[in-house]
């Protein structure tokens, strides 16, 4: 009921008495959808911030302000120099005007869907908008209170008393915000009084909202909010004399409250994904290793040609032999073209790289695991531990799992020539062509970046930005050469071996061809070509 006219009509009074006289000193913006306004009167100052975002219109108080050194902008250069005179609420209505000696006004509209300030520096001078695509608010006027609105609900005026009773409640609250005072009022037993019952209720209602005795802030259905009414689980509780200290603490707390209620969720979110890949890639490597376990190997089949290679004419295409390992028949294809030995020399290749896949893969699957293990784990703690439901200690919690969200790829799409990915907190950047490639790997790359390249053919240059005092983990190395696998000539194959070095290691020859470099020192790691990142854009 922040923005509530109940509320409103009480605190115009107050700031009135706190703000005659005072003149405005400063009146601009450095964050979107935030208006402040400084009044001054000779050492004292008064701050009114008001947000006029969708999601929680508000006018704030804070007792102190500091403007930011720069992205501030200064706006209605007019009311510079006013001298405010009163403060009124537009009848039964969520405004707010502040009305200055020369005639001058600032009005601040607090509708939850487009709030909105407009400033006049005459009753009949063109508006000003803070929000200058609302244009119908250049025309906004208070609208007169019906006489009815003050009179008590009578429980004889007719048979029709318990929906007069209703129409009462609906007109005195606008239904935007009228949902506190009809909760209360069930709450009092509302729904199945008889009329006069109801038309009592009503009255009591009325008479505390026209003059309350406390400010509530209560925690209802998970949202913290200002009441008139004792409503839900009492946070604070403040004298009805004092609605500016009810003001001036309720803002922060809510919007502390509803920073968390977010950073909550999308940490939940991030285990909760975290969790679901790593067991989903864990399964897969299963599967694969499952699979590779029960299969003929390269190095079987490989055996089979060369114990039978005497038996196999030139041009074959296909040859049936006796498998001596499990003592059936086997039909193995070949290459007309090539001669066997040959394909027995690839298949022992490609045996060898099975052994390594193998390899790899038991240990991605004990990796993935583990990592699945502690997401589910920090999802338990975040249930389980007391400081984690405070914004502060949620932060701290966070930043010492290394959870701290980072920086969009998208931004960092727009400012760099290159594909750009982001995986657990490092940026991984892909080249576009042979020249873009020299561009990342000779002037953007750092020295203690990864670089990364499909083995043997061509391809995009892929490096992993270093992030100081923190060693890349291998699951983004992973998805790194993946990407390197995905945009190369290998980009069909099954199976794709991948060079990993630090970008140090790289050198390009005096005379190379764009994208050619010399790799001094390297690792390789199998992985199928891929693009991890397709299903999370």
């Amino acid at each position: 009921m922040h923005t509530n006219y109940y509320f409103l009509r009480q605190l115009a009074p107050a700031l009135t008495e706190q703000l005659r006289g005072y003149r405005v000193a400063v009146c601009f913006s450095q964050e979107k959808d935030e208006l402040v306004v400084g009044l001054t009167e000779g050492s004292k100052e008064f701050w009114l911030k008001a947000q006029l975002g969708a999601t929680f219109p508000a006018l704030a108080l804070p007792e102190t302000f500091q403007r930011a050194r720069a992205n501030s902008v200064d706006l209605f250069p007019d009311l510079l120099g006013q001298q405010a005179e009163t403060v009124a609420a537009w009848p039964q209505d969520r405004v707010l005007q502040v009305n200055f000696r020369s005639g001058a006004r600032l009005v601040f509209k607090l509708y939850g869907p487009r709030p909105n300030a407009i400033f006049r520096p005459a009753p009949d001078a063109p508006a000003q908008l803070f929000q200058q695509k609302l244009l119908a608010d250049a025309d906004l006027r208070p609208q007169p209170a019906p006489a009815t609105l003050n009179a008590p609900v009578s429980p004889t005026k007719s048979v029709e008393s318990e929906k007069s009773a209703e129409s009462v409640v609906q007109t005195k609250l606008p239904p935007p915000l009228a949902d506190l005072p009809l909760r209360y009022l069930r709450a009092q037993g509302y729904d199945p009084a008889p009329p006069e019952t109801k038309a009592r209720l009503v009255n009591q209602v009325l008479a505390q909202l026209e003059k309350p005795a406390h400010y509530y802030l209560v925690q209802l259905d998970g949202r913290t909010r200002l009441s008139l009414l004792p409503l839900g689980e009492t946070l604070e509780t403040f004298s009805g004399d004092d609605p500016v200290g009810a003001l001036r603490r309720f803002v922060p707390l809510a919007l502390g409250r509803r920073a968390l209620e977010l950073e909550t969720k999308q940490l939940r979110q991030l285990l909760e994904r975290r969790a679901d890949e790593a067991s989903t890639a864990a399964a897969h490597a299963r599967q694969r290793l499952h699979a590779l376990a029960h299969e003929a190997g390269y190095r079987h089949t490989a055996d089979l040609i060369m114990a039978h290679l005497h038996a196999i004419p030139a041009g074959a295409a296909q040859i049936e032999v006796l498998d001596f390992y499990t003592n059936q028949p086997r039909l193995i294809k070949l290459k007309a073209t090539e001669k066997p030995q040959r394909t027995a020399e690839n298949l022992y290749r490609k045996g060898k790289n099975q052994q390594i896949e193998e390899r790899q893969l038991t240990e991605r699957i004990a990796r993935r695991e583990a990592e699945a293990l502690t997401a589910l784990e920090r999802l338990e703690e975040m249930d389980t531990q007391p400081a984690l439901a405070e914004l502060r200690g949620l932060r701290v919690w966070r930043k010492q799992h290394g959870l701290d969200p980072t920086p969009a790829a998208a931004k960092a799409a727009t400012e760099l020539p290159f594909k750009v990915f982001e995986d657990r907190g490092f940026t991984i950047l892909v080249g576009r062509n042979a020249a873009n490639n020299d561009l990342l790997t000779q002037k953007y790359a750092h020295k203690d970046d990864l670089w990364l390249h499909a083995k043997d053919v061509t391809g995009s240059h892929v490096v992993i930005r270093h992030r100081a005092g923190q060693p890349v983990p291998e699951p983004v190395v992973e998805h790194a050469a993946q990407l390197a696998g995905w945009y190369s000539r290998r980009q069909h194959d099954s199976l794709c071996p991948v060079t990993v070095t630090p970008k140090k290691f790289v050198r390009k020859p005096k005379g190379a061809l764009p994208g050619q470099v010399v790799v001094e020192r390297e690792r390789v790691v199998l992985v199928k070509p891929g693009n991890p990142f397709e299903r999370a854009e």
